[in-house]
């Protein structure tokens, strides 16, 4: 019977290679398991479906792109903070060997795409004619990578291929060629394909055709097939991972489910969500539906669930429920739409978010982010703890668009940061649908996707051809969503300006205002005891609108109440009928928490420090900054230091202006000071007024910053009982900076200038830094630093060059004990002007120019060796020349680190006395450091 089927379909494909312009792959291939090995035999029967004559023929050929470091796809590694294919081995690698390629039986001359040696430039002997085809024959070797860089590869019990074997590229007015990117977008049009494969006997071959397995005296052959197929995923391991559920007529293939779930109810819970799809989208057209769990999970960072899955917080299976009806709806979206994913990406990434919305809102309405966790106290009091699943959409691009981090939904798709690639720009797009859905009603965005779903199945198409159904399908005006919703950053960011009663009391006029340049409808709702009474949608305004509405049962006015749609600040949508002139209570928060529109909130949490003069330092910070950053900011910390027995503390105030269409990101502006002792029982203030210009990075994608600075730094210290006052006790010192630094995972670059303006002194200074890893454990480190006075009036050495440890006069530094010059918290150590470790006993402050070279090579992990060489030139004296050597322990680079020195031009340290006190340390608390650190390739 099986014989008779696949017969069957054999018969199918030869009617279809006769009747239809579809492409024909076929293939005979024997895995070669010794060498990791996939010898190829090709014939793909290739139509010219375009009006154009054709001269040449593209091939993608990504098995190649795994060949070295200087493919796309190794230097995407790289941008992405990847070490690991860069420093991988040979036999970890792969590549595609064409020997043989020919043109209905000639040979022809081809050649790699410059910088892309996964894409192939055929010349044809012959102009290829619209509706003509021609036969193209390969004869190729695959070596197979290791699975762990893309998930496609060698696995621990075989193999799991995808983007293997060479498949032409489309023509669609030009060639749409692209390169291997680890973004899972290959644009290739369906074919039908036809595949015999010899593997060992011990292997089993799974995949997205049918197959029939004919086992031999020395291997197993399979022979696969398929029609309309658009990429071909093999499982070849020593055991099966896939399992088959009949849902009505279909097959349901799968290694995404849980074992530990009954087969009925996994059964169940498929069919469930090929209903809901179906009712949205039709139905799949082919007889098999084939759910890979490693494809369905690539390039999409895990859902934000809220709780880690050990707590145990959701419904039973409820979160294997979700990342199955993901992986089916971008199955069924990837099967039948034929999308140029790296251009074109944001309707089907966005179909895929807005079926998850609806299906969570039809079966899951009432799950919130911390799952049983919200009904706990004190969970139970935080706003987080209200937040439900579909809510988190919303937050996500809130909070990327609050930090301007957000991307036209237009934007190629490997020109996007990849936070928004995973997330937010995929959140976007749903919510754009989710707002067309509601403001348009009636149906029509659902009858319009069925209708786009009917039309282009199986055919090239893109969202234009969705714009046209759309704009078909109903009268009102949709330039907002496809012209700024679509193709710009711009924000949408409504308030309610004023709200009165009309003459006879018997209605309200209610005047909205837009914020920003984005003019788009706005939902307008009644809100009694947080339950709506009444809704209308209001067409966008570019300035103000005043509408008028029946007054009705409800005491609260709030726009876009459902979080229907994106909006950069919710915080102004709300608004008393009555005006009352305590429109949003004050509302305190531990910590943080989500924006609360109906309070104006406050957090606070408890602030702990040490210093050797304040000793333990116990205060409070309170502070306006919610989860999602707000322009202005303000933080206030009262502090009392217990072995000073005084009040201490700091505060600061700023606002940031982002800019939208410019070389500037941000500029930053505010105040700030502290109160602290840098001294036993001496106190000193500051108090400094900044501005900073942040430059726009070329793309979201880099790594790095451009950052200008201006502050006015005054500091005045307490003088001791019996000290005579000098230069250093009070001062006001100009300070302007620039840096700006560049990394990525084998190249780390910094640049600063630095200039400080005093009525007694001015000087100049950069400080150039690199870093490179040469293996994936192992790096060198060079840092150059100089520094010399334009003028320079002082006395004494406060304001000198240092060349182990400078005075930090500007209070910019969190060290322990800044007075001390013995103990302890005098080995401190920052890497700053000479950034030397050892001490000398020649004087090791320059007064007029400095220059140092400080060098780190690694040796074994967090080993590393360390040279450093300095010249300081004193006004009238000849220059002093410095040498030290040691060992650093890098743990983390400028976070936790400690310098052990061995040798300086005084001779061996390690015989000197006391050697223990000239080992240095470097331990950072600063929160923003250590989140930087972090955060790289991420964002």
């Amino acid at each position: 019977m099986k014989q008779l089927k696949l017969l069957f379909l054999f018969l199918l494909l030869c009617c279809l290679h006769a009747t239809a312009q579809t492409n024909s792959i076929e293939i005979n291939a024997k895995l070669d398991v010794e060498n990791d090995l996939l010898h190829i035999q090709q014939k793909t029967v290739y139509f010219n479906n375009s009006s154009s004559n054709l001269t040449s023929l593209f091939l993608h050929n990504w098995a190649n792109s795994y060949k070295n470091n200087n493919t796309p796809l190794g230097k995407r590694f790289i941008d992405d903070y990847r070490k690991d294919f860069y420093f991988s081995d040979a036999k970890d690698r792969g590549y595609s060997k064409i020997k043989n390629l020919t043109i209905n039986s000639k040979q022809v001359s081809f050649k790699e795409k410059k910088n892309q040696s996964d894409i192939i430039e055929v010349i044809l002997n012959k102009t290829l004619l619209p509706k003509d085809s021609l036969v193209l024959s390969t004869t190729y070797t695959v070596k197979i990578p290791n699975a762990k860089y893309t998930g496609y590869g060698k696995i621990k019990n075989g193999y799991h291929l995808r983007f293997w074997n060479i498949v032409p590229a489309i023509f669609k007015e030009k060639w749409q060629t692209m390169s291997n990117l680890n973004l899972n977008d290959l644009y290739q049009e369906p074919a039908n394909y036809s595949i015999n494969i010899d593997v060992p006997k011990n292997y089993t071959v799974e995949s997205n055709l049918y197959q029939y397995k004919t086992k031999r005296e020395n291997d197993i052959n399979y022979f696969l097939i398929g029609t309309k197929k658009k990429d071909i995923i093999l499982n070849i391991s020593t055991q099966g991972r896939f399992t088959s559920f009949k849902i009505k007529n279909k097959e349901i293939k799968t290694d995404a489910y849980i074992k530990s779930i009954p087969t009925k109810v996994t059964t169940e819970i498929i069919n469930q969500q090929i209903n809901f799809i179906e009712s949205y989208l039709g139905k799949h057209p082919l007889p098999e539906i084939f759910v890979d769990a490693r494809t369905a999970n690539k390039n999409s960072s895990h859902e934000i669930y809220g709780l880690p899955s050990w707590l145990k917080p959701f419904p039973k299976n409820f979160k294997w429920e979700i990342k199955l009806f993901k992986a089916l709806t971008q199955k069924y979206t990837d099967d039948v739409f034929t999308v140029n994913k790296r251009t074109n990406y944001w309707l089907i990434d966005g179909l895929q978010t807005f079926l998850m919305m609806e299906y969570i809102k039809k079966h899951h309405p009432n799950v919130t982010v911390l799952g049983k966790y919200s009904k706990y106290w004190p969970i139970r009091i935080y706003n987080i703890s209200k937040l439900k699943q579909n809510d988190k959409f919303a937050f996500v691009y809130q909070f990327s668009a609050r930090k301007f981090y957000d991307q036209a939904l237009n934007t190629p798709s490997d020109s996007l940061s990849n936070f928004n690639r995973r997330i937010v720009s995929k959140y976007k797009a749903g919510l754009g649908l989710l707002y067309l859905q509601d403001y348009l009603g009636d149906d029509v965005l659902k009858k319009s996707i069925k209708e786009f779903y009917t039309e282009t199945n199986f055919k090239t198409s893109n969202s234009d051809i969705f714009e046209k159904i759309l704009r078909k399908n109903t009268s009102k005006n949709l330039d907002w969503f496809f012209n700024d919703y679509i193709k710009t950053s711009k924000k949408i960011d409504y308030k309610i300006k004023k709200v009165k009663y009309s003459k006879n009391k018997d209605s309200l006029e209610v005047t909205i205002k837009n914020k920003r340049s984005f003019s788009a409808p706005v939902a307008l709702y009644g809100i009694h005891k947080k339950k709506i009474k009444y809704k209308t949608w209001i067409d966008g305004t570019d300035s103000t609108k005043t509408i008028k509405i029946k007054r009705g049962d409800f005491n609260k006015l709030a726009l876009n109440y459902e979080s229907i749609y994106p909006e950069y600040n919710s915080l102004d949508n709300f608004r008393n009928v009555n005006n009352s002139l305590i429109n949003k209570p004050l509302q305190f928060r531990f910590f943080k928490d989500v924006e609360n529109p109906y309070y104006n909130q406050l957090f606070y949490y408890p602030d702990l420090k040490y210093n050797l003069y304040d000793g333990l330092i116990l205060g409070v910070n309170i502070n306006n900054q919610s989860v999602v950053n707000h322009n202005f900011e303000f933080s206030l910390t009262p502090n009392y230091s217990t072995k000073s027995q005084n009040f201490t503390g700091s505060y600061s105030f700023a606002y940031n202006h982002f800019f939208k269409e410019s070389s500037i990101y941000k500029i930053r502006y505010g105040i700030g000071g502290s109160n602290f002792h840098y001294a036993p029982e001496l106190e000193y203030n500051t108090l400094t007024p900044f501005a900073s210009i942040q430059f726009r990075r070329n793309t979201l994608r880099d790594n790095g910053i451009k950052l200008l600075i201006a502050r006015l730094i005054r500091v005045d210290k307490e003088l001791a009982p019996d000290a005579i006052k000098q230069e250093s006790d009070k001062y006001n010192i100009f300070n302007l900076r620039y840096i700006q630094s560049k990394f990525d995972a084998i190249n780390r670059t910094l640049y600063a200038v630095n200039t400080e303006f005093h009525s007694n002194f001015s000087k100049i200074t950069t400080d150039i830094r690199y870093r490179r890893f040469f293996k994936a454990d192992k790096s060198y480190e060079i840092r150059f630093f100089g520094g010399y006075f334009l003028s320079n009036k002082t006395e004494g050495d406060y304001f000198s060059f240092g060349l182990n440890r400078g005075s930090d006069y500007l209070f910019e530094q969190n060290l322990f004990g800044r007075s001390e010059n013995e103990g302890i918290f005098s080995q401190q150590f920052v890497v700053g002007q000479g950034g030397f470790k050892s001490k000398f006993n020649e004087p090791q402050f320059s007064n007029q120019l400095i220059t140092s070279i400080n060098t780190s090579f690694t040796v074994w992990k967090s080993l590393e060796v360390y040279n450093d060489f300095a010249m300081l030139k004193n006004k009238n004296t000849s220059p002093k020349y410095f040498y030290e050597n040691g060992i650093r322990l890098n743990f983390l680079p400028n976070i936790f680190e400690f310098y052990f020195p061995i040798y300086t031009n005084e001779g061996f340290e390690v015989t000197k006395q006391r050697y223990p006190s000239k080992v240095r340390f470097i331990i950072t608390t600063d929160i923003d450091r250590i989140y930087n650190f972090f955060r790289r390739g991420l964002l």
